[in-house]
């Protein structure tokens, strides 16, 4: 029984599960927190990937490896492979003026073209051009630029600092894949190439950049195979086995909506990120800020937990009786609106009941996700189903009005750790040359229930919204 781990080294926390490579059976997990912050010495995710690899049994019988992580992370490595300055994470949004500088040197339609992406301070390449504007000495001396994941697969293998590691500071040791290498705005999911002429815009001069591995090209560790890895949501895409037609609908603290597709796609709106995924395809991305923080909010005004505010949106009917929730509590990134607030409309003595105001925070959460696939779909990618994910996703109401909002068949599967589960499918596929056809345990299955009228009431209130927030720009000249 060969035994391979996958690593899902987040934000927040680094995730090991360990599987049995022919069947996927579950053998072992581990667990280690991170740092708060949006800028991090990654020393300490070393710190924890060692940990939680111990809590899940080491890696003396492990066959092969593989790690995915967030995506975007700005890891900056001088000539001796020393971190220069803590990484800047991808919600660290110093870098904002600096994606504008970006688009304005060299183009959106520019740079969509050559990248697939249209630069935001989350990006890779926003940081770089933040770093030689904010501190040109820690600039200069950049020798290598690596992704969070990037940097630990490098440190699993051996390498790092001298009196650090065994096998020294070789920077041209350093590999990613194609998923994280999209997101960094230099590099082209359509060409599969770097763009060394963007780094020197963005940094100033060019670097040492990571290899890019195929989907099931392996490295090698001190005794076991080791993956390419991916960036979090291919990682999720892998773990879930999406395929074309796929659709993952991610409820997190942000919500993401991303389609497994053969095809690269550019939206020059900058809306959807044409980012590529694990297994040689492509994952065309929409991020949106508000989900399941919404329900919080409105479970927390009207008392309850998240169990009744399910009930009592059941009791309501679809539309809530005409009141509807632009849910833009945190302003929005898509539509870009970063500095709106959230509005609650429609309101009348008749239907201001908990029912209908539990009822419109869930439709008003579900739209905005349905707007970022309508997005999506818009670049002609298909969608024959959406994955629910996310634990807002085992809510029943919310997969109930899920199903009356989108209008292909929803599936929910099993809550489960499907960042680090991809990254184990892929480490089994660099040992056994076949992507692995594990099975996905469902929750629920859930046939289209369209209710227009959900979609309607909420296309027309953030209409009107919008309208609002462009003559209020008019009015004061901005």
């Amino acid at each position: 029984m060969a035994r391979v781990i996958g690593v899902d080294s987040s934000t927040q926390s680094c995730k090991v599960v360990v599987r049995d490579a022919e069947t996927g059976a579950l053998l072992a997990t581990g667990r280690a927190s991170h740092p708060d912050g949006t800028a991090v010495d990654p020393a300490h995710w070393w710190t924890a990937l060692q940990a939680a690899l111990a809590e899940a049994g080491g890696l003396g019988d492990v066959a092969a490896v593989a790690i995915g992580g967030q995506q975007h992370g700005m890891v900056v490595l001088d000539a001796e492979g020393r971190v220069i300055r803590d990484a800047l994470l991808w919600n660290d949004t110093r870098s904002a003026q600096a994606a504008r500088d970006l688009i304005a040197e060299v183009g959106a339609d520019e740079l969509v073209a050559r990248t697939g992406l249209l630069p935001v301070a989350s990006f890779t390449a926003t940081k770089l051009r933040w770093l030689r504007d904010a501190e040109p000495q820690n600039a200069a001396r950049v020798a290598a630029v690596a992704l969070p994941h990037d940097w630990l697969t490098w440190r699993l293998r051996g390498y790092g600092p001298a009196g650090e590691s065994a096998l020294g500071p070789v920077l041209s040791a350093l590999v990613t894949d194609r998923s994280d290498a999209s997101g960094t705005s230099y590099w082209s999911p359509g060409t599969g190439d770097y763009d060394h002429d963007l780094v020197a815009v963005a940094l100033g001069h060019d670097v040492i950049l990571p290899r890019v591995l195929g989907p099931s090209e392996a490295v090698t560790g001190p005794g076991f195979l080791v993956g390419p890895g991916a960036g979090d949501n291919a990682a999720s895409g892998l773990g879930l086995d999406a395929r074309p037609g796929d659709v993952v609908v991610s409820i997190g603290t942000s919500g993401t909506v991303f389609a497994a597709t053969d095809a690269p796609v550019a939206d020059p709106s900058g809306i959807v990120a044409g980012f590529a995924d694990a297994t040689g395809g492509f994952l065309p991305l929409v991020c949106t800020l508000n989900a399941a923080r919404v329900l919080v909010s409105m479970a927390d005004v009207l008392g309850v937990d998240f169990d009744e505010l399910g009930r009592l949106a059941l009791a309501a009917e679809p539309g809530a009786g005409g009141a509807v929730l632009v849910p833009y509590f945190e302003g929005e990134r898509t539509p870009n609106l970063p500095d709106a607030t959230a509005s609650l409309t429609g309101l009348t003595l008749a239907n201001t009941t908990r029912e209908n105001l539990a009822r419109a925070a869930i439709e008003g959460m579900l739209c905005g996700l349905a707007a970022g696939l309508d997005a999506i779909q818009a670049l002609g990618v298909e969608a024959r189903r959406v994955l629910l994910t996310g634990g807002a996703a085992a809510n029943p109401a919310v997969q109930a009005i899920a199903a009356q909002v989108f209008d292909v068949p929803v599936v929910v599967p099993e809550p489960g750790e499907y960042v680090a589960d991809g990254a184990a499918r892929q480490a089994a596929w660099v040992l056994t040359g076949s992507r692995p056809t594990w099975p996905v345990d469902l929750l629920a299955a859930l046939e289209p229930d369209p209710r227009p009228i959900i979609r309607q009431q909420y296309r027309a209130a953030v209409a009107g919204f919008v309208e609002q927030v462009r003559r209020i720009r008019f009015r004061s000249g901005g």
